[in-house]
């Protein structure tokens, strides 16, 4: 059976007209065709790549545990402080605006997270878009949570000192003034970097070195030695004062907290930031495009999960700043107790007007069914 189609091939090599080799080429084409076929459905019903797996996975469980605690938190510091404005005070609007940062970085992970092939960093507009707009909320997060602990430090170890610096007229001042920050943080180096790659065709702001490296310590290192510095200070006067007079179960809890902020801070952007150093540390590959010497491309599992931790980070400072806080908690009680009488009021009311409007109405059906 094996040397049956090979004397028809010799045959047709020796003589053309000795053998049709027509029906022989077809069968071979169609066999070549089917195996073809076969391969690219077999490639197509293959089973995904483990990594893109994973990836999926991580992203829902993030959208199913995270996201909802980061949305719906950021909405209620929103909503419970705005209410309130009457009782507003210097650290609820440093909340205020933190929750509103926030609140956008967590709207928009939901694109980043689903994100698994790293697809839209192949497009140059769309990638620089969307790194224009997480930078500057990415900015503006990480600042407020940086004054917000130097405020903190004023208003318990220098409370004395700084009671004129600390009003409502300059921390709604320094709120603008950390905006602006922010957004120029993001756009002074972006147009520096656009007039620096106008030529590329591929040009896209993630992946200009220069901008990781201010991302890296404008966006982690200071801030975090600024965080580290000023909750440092406040735990030695905590301590302090538990020495003197015993420490208070109020500051045992802001002491806790305090351990908790900076924790939390550092475990969720330790890793983005440690991704993007190792990959400017290595030197880019001669040999390679432009287009196609991002790390994302190379990693895109490890950039996924770096991603989803430091968009964890405002998923957890509402929890971390709000709900641990005694402050928050009461006005959101007052909150729900208002809403919840107002409600109960209308109920009462509305049944009320039911059993008065029918006897009112019940002369007038009489009288027109008599007339």
């Amino acid at each position: 059976v094996g040397m049956t189609p090979r004397a028809p091939v010799s045959g047709m090599e020796t003589d053309p007209g000795a053998y049709d080799s027509t029906p022989v080429a077809l069968n071979l084409s169609r066999v070549l065709a089917g195996r073809a076929l076969a391969n690219q459905t077999g490639e197509l019903a293959a089973p995904p790549h483990p990594q893109y797996a994973i990836g999926l996975f991580l992203s829902c469980l993030y959208t199913v545990f995270l996201f909802p605690i980061g949305f719906v938190g950021n909405i209620l510091i929103l909503v419970v402080n705005l209410s309130s404005r009457e009782r507003m005070s210097i650290p609820d609007l440093y909340f205020i605006n933190l929750a509103a940062a926030d609140l956008i970085l967590v709207a928009d992970s939901l694109i980043e997270v689903f994100n698994l092939d790293e697809q839209y960093y192949d497009i140059a507009v769309l990638c620089t878009f969307m790194s224009l707009f997480l930078q500057i909320n990415m900015y503006s997060s990480i600042f407020f949570l940086t004054w917000m602990s130097f405020d903190r430090y004023l208003a318990l170890a220098q409370a004395m000192r700084c009671g004129l610096f600390r009003t409502k007229q300059h921390a709604r001042l320094s709120c603008g003034l950390i905006w602006m920050a922010s957004v120029s943080a993001t756009l002074v180096p972006f147009t520096a970097a656009h007039l620096q790659h106008s030529g590329d065709a591929c040009f896209c702001f993630a992946d200009v070195r220069e901008i990781q490296w201010l991302e890296v310590t404008l966006g982690f290192i200071l801030p975090f030695a600024i965080i580290g510095l000023c909750y440092s200070l406040i735990a030695r006067v905590l301590v302090k004062a538990h020495r003197r007079r015993g420490l208070r179960p109020r500051r045992q809890k802001a002491l806790r907290m305090i351990l908790a902020v900076v924790l939390v801070f550092f475990i969720c952007w330790l890793p983005e930031n440690v991704f993007i150093s190792v990959h400017l540390l290595q030197q880019a590959q001669p040999g390679a495009e432009p287009c196609q010497q991002s790390f994302r491309h190379a990693y895109p599992l490890t950039g996924h999960i770096v991603n989803l931790a430091a968009f964890s980070n405002s998923c957890l400072n509402p929890l971390i700043y709000s709900f641990l806080g005694e402050t928050f908690r009461f006005k959101l009680r007052l909150y729900m107790e208002q809403r919840t009488s107002v409600s109960a009021l209308n109920r009462f009311c509305h049944a009320a007007l039911k059993a008065v409007v029918p006897d009112a109405e019940q002369p007038e059906v009489r009288f027109s069914s008599v007339a």
